[in-house]
């Protein structure tokens, strides 16, 4: 028998690379997008959420009823939830009051007891969700704590799978890697690997308005005054991470919620792609880039594409959203003639 599993999980990892056309119709090079959602979990966290708790296994850490708790945004608790479904665990997890409705439901209907933080506060507020969850796992017995943004089981993920995939999927041509970066593992691990077979691949970081990674990684300071609330989910940070190898990282472009938003929507009707927000904001980055740096036809660019549409129908495909955020005839995009709805009366 082929393409038989014994349990959801054995679907994780090995995603497609699928070429863009027409969002990149400008740009002479090549450029593939990594499709995540094609996990089962629908995201890359799926990847890390298996390979921590089962490195939690081998030390003998977890048992048949333990509590795995975790700080998320979403995506990394639907993967978690699912991987304690099957294995027999418990899950607990904290996400910031920025995460829809839909992802919290998501989350409950997985098992997942979640807690509910203001996002709008310093990372060592006691009512951060990093500080709620780690409160949480302290208090519970016979818990582990994943803890991504500072686990380096995080980066090893992706250096294990995300990055060979990618190097055997372009038979070692890629030029340029760009991803998203939150936690910083998804890019880091994959960098990590593919920077060991070629140094000269070109790694670039996508950073979201109002976080300080970017200008982190080039002054090695904090500046707070970058520092201000943002729509996209699971991308940019008010901390440094560990599990954020900047040294990996050639350069940071920085994207706003607007930008992203378009071109979420605009991969959806172009690409036939239902790719999350964090889809747009790596779109944006790449086209940011590509205004200031000379892209060849020869050259061979992979964008990963974290997570599935359907968990921000509410969000970004949401007419409704889009104007509430101002996101609308702004000279930008014709919002009237690209996104239409016909009402019958």
């Amino acid at each position: 028998m082929t393409n038989v599993h014994d349990n959801i999980l054995g679907l994780i990892g090995n995603t497609p690379l699928v070429k863009l056309n027409e969002v990149t119709k400008e740009i002479p090079a090549t450029v593939y997008a990594k499709l995540e959602s094609f996990n089962p979990g629908h995201s890359t966290k799926d990847r890390i959420a298996i390979h921590i708790i089962e490195a939690a296994e081998r030390k003998g850490l977890l048992k048949p009823g333990s509590t795995v708790v975790e700080t998320t945004s979403g995506n990394t608790g639907f993967s978690i939830a699912m991987v304690c479904i099957i294995k027999g665990y418990h899950c607990i997890l904290a996400v910031s009051d920025k995460t829809k409705k839909e992802k919290i439901a998501y989350l409950k209907a997985l098992g997942a007891t979640v807690y509910i933080c203001p996002a709008n506060v310093a990372a060592d507020d006691p009512r951060s969700y990093y500080e709620v969850a780690k409160r949480v796992a302290s208090e519970t017995p016979d818990s582990i704590y994943i803890n991504q943004y500072f686990n380096e089981l995080n980066i090893d993920a992706h250096y294990r799978t995300t990055g060979p995939e990618i190097w055997e999927q372009t038979e070692g041509k890629i030029t340029h890697l760009i991803a998203c970066t939150g936690t910083g593992g998804t890019l880091s691990g994959s960098a990590k690997f593919l920077k060991e077979k070629n140094p000269a691949i070109k790694v670039i970081g996508v950073d979201a308005s109002g976080s300080i990674l970017k200008s982190y990684h080039e002054t090695g300071e904090i500046h707070k005054e970058d520092i201000h609330p943002y729509q996209i989910e699971g991308m940019g940070k008010n901390l440094i991470p560990s599990a954020l190898l900047f040294d990996k990282i050639d350069e940071f472009v920085r994207v706003n919620d607007e930008m992203a938003a378009y071109r979420t929507r605009e991969i959806a009707l172009k690409e036939a792609i239902m790719g999350g927000y964090t889809t747009g904001a790596v779109t944006q980055g790449l086209l940011q880039y590509a205004n200031s740096h000379e892209f060849t036809k020869d050259d061979l660019v992979v964008v990963i594409f974290p997570d599935h549409g359907s968990r921000y129908i509410t969000k970004v495909y949401s007419d409704e959203w889009m104007a509430e955020q101002g996101f609308v005839n702004n000279g930008v995009h014709n919002y009237d003639e690209v996104y239409k709805t016909e009402l019958i009366k």
